[in-house]
């Protein structure tokens, strides 16, 4: 970008910024995450930071929050509620107290705090009774919510004085959350009620806290978590002041931590990044705070933010990125898929530039353009969606795309059919499809041929060794030989791998087969149901749609693909070049009718490995939890199939409960 067009960006954001800002903060709505909103931000600051002579008093990186609403009274805070500054990773966080460190000698422990989602509100005791309770609005002027506040049980009326001499003023201040089960409840009432869910529980909190009748709030499951007070009662860490509100009678997060140095603060941060989930109530990071308060005096302020403290953000489940072209991939069925190519951005813990547009459906549905900034969501270790398109943020430059009418490859013609959305190469002897095929054919989870990757499998066709998977099985040492990046030792060990590969078993050998629709899970369920391939190849329409687990797509493909000479033939062909498929056995009835799910790691097994026994002992693996099924195995750091199983009365059995059912 040029200078012109970095200012024009920094405005936009500033403007976009500033609009969700608003809705999240004073209407208590949103239209986006948090954390897409905090990938604004940060893209904001990193601008300003680089190019400071853009930065104006109206930035948001110059505000803490929104202005208070009329409808309450107006209230001074005694101290100014300032903004944290937020981090995205451990590199950061040691940036951070490198710094500091700078500043201000002595000896840096810490104390770690979950960031609670929620609304932050300050209380004023005076003599130990509850006066005021302010929201925190702009940081120096609130709205008094004390009649709301009061219908809260966790927030002290009276200060209790069994340990502590009551001071004759104490400022608190804390953070209002909603529980998620009270956030699944309200939402299936409002559901039933045919109005529209409420987006998130922090919303919910927020809402509840404004509502000018204290009866609705009183309905609500709000919980009070109190951090921070202002007063100087002899305390002299951070620590101290936690137990001090507790011994006056506040709810305290039992999962605050003291940390005696920065490697047990690392440890801490990777701990709460899986553990939260298990959590009833939202947290997004955890604020770290330099536990020795003369230290803090010393650090002070900067700006709007504490140096003293600090909000490490777990990897975001969603972000902010610009499109910087859609280019087309064509798969081992021909189909081409559209691919937004992005600026890196961290998503989910690692850096992606990638993003699947699925289709030329999806295109329109989302109206996604070449230099869109746009949302993009990740779960678990796949490639992201994106999921929404800032339209906002659009100077006039952006471009649309159409559907290619030639192959991206081999430029032959593009069709579509009739009942589906995908576009397809017409050329069955593409070198896209042809190349996609033979990689899936020798991937991991099929028959696993190591040395043979991308690089090599393009060289192989290239040069005319391979045209389909069965070549791979005829290639000599003699062949690879003269080719780049093979000596002798290298070709021998390729073809040792080759020759080790011939033993497959029948559940991978139908994933290598790369039948359309079909995967390693339907994979299992089609191997563990006939046995052998034998048994496979001749059945009918109805043994398949017999099977509850697949569906009527599923079974077309397969039908079509074991009644296609072209495939009956490679397979024959396979058979005959020594490749021995092992039939897959039921050592027992022992699960007959059992249906399990799995969820989180297990010590002694692999999920792949837990899947099969389950299947050789006749029993079933569900992806989903449901009233049907019979057992959860649950391993370590389950996931959200453990709360919805206890809800569904679903019974639950560790590791070593699940070694004794499937016995010997």
């Amino acid at each position: 970008m040029n200078i012109q067009e970095i200012k024009t960006r920094i405005e936009k954001l500033k403007k976009e910024i500033d609009h969700h800002r608003y809705l999240y903060h004073v209407l208590d709505k949103s239209e986006i995450s948090e954390a897409a909103l905090d990938s604004l931000k940060k893209e904001l600051f990193d601008l300003e930071k680089k190019y400071p002579e853009f930065i104006t008093q109206d930035s948001p990186s110059m505000r803490v929050s929104g202005i208070a609403l009329d409808k309450f009274e107006k209230i001074f805070h005694s101290f100014p509620v300032l903004s944290l500054q937020d981090i995205f990773s451990i590199e950061e966080f040691y940036d951070w107290e490198n710094r500091n460190k700078k500043i201000a000698d002595g000896i840096y422990d810490y104390f770690c705090e979950l960031k609670l989602d929620g609304l932050t509100i300050v209380l004023t005791y005076k003599n130990g009774v509850l006066q005021n309770a302010a929201t925190r609005g702009d940081g120096k002027i609130g709205e008094n919510v004390i009649n709301n506040i009061k219908t809260i049980e966790s927030v002290p009326l009276k200060l209790r004085d069994q340990k502590r001499k009551i001071p004759e003023t104490l400022t608190v201040r804390g953070e209002v959350v909603l529980t998620k089960s009270y956030f699944e409840k309200i939402n299936k009432q409002r559901e039933r009620d045919g109005l529209d869910p409420f987006a998130n529980p922090r919303n919910i909190a927020a809402g509840s806290i404004r509502q000018l009748d204290p009866s609705v709030t009183r309905q609500r499951e709000l919980l009070y978590f109190a951090y921070y007070f202002d007063e100087n009662l002899g305390q002299k860490t951070h620590e101290e002041e936690h137990q001090i509100l507790q011994d006056f009678g506040f709810k305290i997060s039992n999962h605050n931590e003291y940390c005696k140095n920065d490697k047990q603060v690392e440890e801490y941060l990777k701990k709460w990044e899986e553990k939260r989930k298990k959590l009833d109530y939202m947290t997004d990071g955890v604020v770290i705070i330099v536990n020795n308060l003369e230290l803090e005096k010393k650090l002070g302020n900067v700006g709007k933010t504490e140096r003293w403290m600090i909000a490490y953000k777990f990897p975001a489940e969603q972000v902010t990125s610009q499109v910087k072209d859609i280019i087309f991939q064509v798969g081992r069925t021909g189909a081409i898929t559209p691919v937004a190519i992005l600026e890196p951005r961290k998503l989910a813990g690692s850096l992606v530039s990638r993003a699947t547009l699925h289709n030329f459906n999806e295109i329109k549905r989302l109206d996604v353009r070449i230099a869109d900034t746009v949302i993009l969501q990740k779960a678990g270790d796949v490639i992201p969606d994106i999921v929404e398109v800032l339209t906002r943020l659009r100077n006039g430059n952006e471009k649309k795309v159409l559907a290619p009418r030639k192959c991206p490859v081999c430029n032959s013609d593009v069709y579509r059919k009739e009942s589906e959305v995908n576009y397809y190469c017409s050329n069955k002897n593409c070198y896209a499809v042809q190349k996609e095929g033979i990689i899936h054919f020798v991937s991991k989870k099929a028959f696993n041929m190591e040395g043979l990757g991308i690089k090599i499998v393009e060289q192989l066709i290239e040069c005319g060794l391979i045209k389909d998977v069965s070549d791979i099985f005829k290639l000599k040492r003699e062949d690879l030989l003269p080719l780049q990046r093979f000596a002798d030792k290298s070709a021998d060990n390729l073809i040792e791998s080759i020759e080790n590969s011939k033993k497959i078993n029948f559940d991978r050998f139908i994933y290598s087969l790369g039948i359309r629709h079909v995967g390693d899970e339907i994979s299992s369920i089609l191997a563990y149901r006939f046995g052998n391939l034998e048994k496979f190849m001749k059945v009918s329409e109805k043994d398949l749609t017999s099977i509850k687990d697949i569906g009527p797509k599923v079974c077309e493909s397969v039908y079509q693909f074991i009644n296609n000479d072209k495939n009956i033939n490679l397979i024959n062909k396979l058979i005959e070049l020594g490749v021995k498929i092992i039939p897959i056995k039921v050592k027992s009835q022992k699960l007959k009718g059992k249906i399990l799910v799995l969820t989180g790691s297990l010590n002694n097994f692999t999920r792949d490995n837990a899947k099969k026994l389950i299947r050789g002992l006749g029993g079933k693996v569900s992806l989903s939890i449901s009233s049907e099924v019979d057992y959860l195995v649950s391993g370590n750091d389950p996931g959200s199939k453990f709360d919805k199983a206890e809800k569904l009365g679903v019974k639950i059995i560790n590791e070593q409960e699940f070694e004794k059912l499937i016995g010997d």
